[in-house]
């Protein structure tokens, strides 16, 4: 069968086969069978094709690694895991977005300890102006999945008061060119803080507030996908939640 990923892929970018063969230095006609006939490349050159074209090997050939090779590329993709945010280093949140060099994301219900560090802020509007891509999710205050989590929480109304104080905080960046924020009505059951290929998520617990739950240091390796997983996530509540006129 055809490998109509790979084919959809670069035609997305905008790639010839002849493009990624030379990038690859391999010949046009291993590209095109790679294609055409469905075949898998060696590992090697799996590896080289992923990286060139920004993709998952496993999404580009789902069939290629076993189901061990998936865990143990997984595993690899866990950095640290810190035991509750407040353990989380203040520079930790400093790298993860300072180094980001084309995406940072921010999807959290009211993210203020995030949206109350003006360095951190300051550092989003000099990232959006060197032409990274800031996008922040707040939960929508008026909505009944913010009062769930709030009275979860056990600070009921405290939630949205949350929430529209970060929205206050981010006033000086919105509308700037490259900043993009909006607000959702998603049940979170993790937050996710994106700096390109790596992430901060962290997790939600029932009754425990976000700042004492575990947060898992993420950076992505290829072949393993918890990574793409929160990645992917972050994408569907970002398409469904409401942008904020400025």
């Amino acid at each position: 069968m055809a490998n109509e990923r790979l084919r959809a892929v670069l035609l997305e970018l905008g790639m010839s086969i002849a493009d990624l063969a030379t990038a690859i230095e391999v010949d046009p006609k291993t590209v095109e069978r790679w294609i055409t006939k469905g075949r898998a490349p060696y590992r090697k050159h799996r590896y080289a094709v992923a990286t060139h074209l920004g993709m998952d090997e496993s999404y580009l050939w789902p069939e290629a690694l076993t189901r061990e090779q998936v865990a143990s590329a997984s595993e690899s993709e866990i950095v640290i895991v810190y035991p509750h945010r407040w353990v989380v280093p203040r520079d930790a949140w400093g790298r993860l977005f300072a180094q980001a060099q084309s995406e940072i994301g921010v999807l959290v219900y009211s993210g203020l300890f995030l949206a109350d560090d003006a360095g951190i802020v300051r550092m989003f509007r000099e990232k959006a102006g060197a032409g990274v891509r800031v996008r922040i999710l707040l939960g929508d205050p008026d909505s009944p999945e913010v009062a769930q989590r709030g009275a979860d929480e056990g600070i009921d109304d405290g939630m949205a008061a949350r929430i529209r104080n970060a929205l206050v905080l981010y006033r000086p960046i919105l509308g700037l060119a490259g900043v993009e924020i909006r607000l959702h009505r998603t049940v979170l059951y993790n937050s996710i803080y994106r700096g390109d290929d790596q992430l901060l998520v962290n997790t939600h617990a029932y009754g425990t507030p976000a700042g004492n739950a575990p947060v898992p240091h993420l950076r992505k390796v290829i072949g393993g996908d918890m990574v793409s997983t929160y990645a992917d996530s972050f994408e569907r509540v970002w398409g469904q939640a409401t942008a904020i006129n400025t």
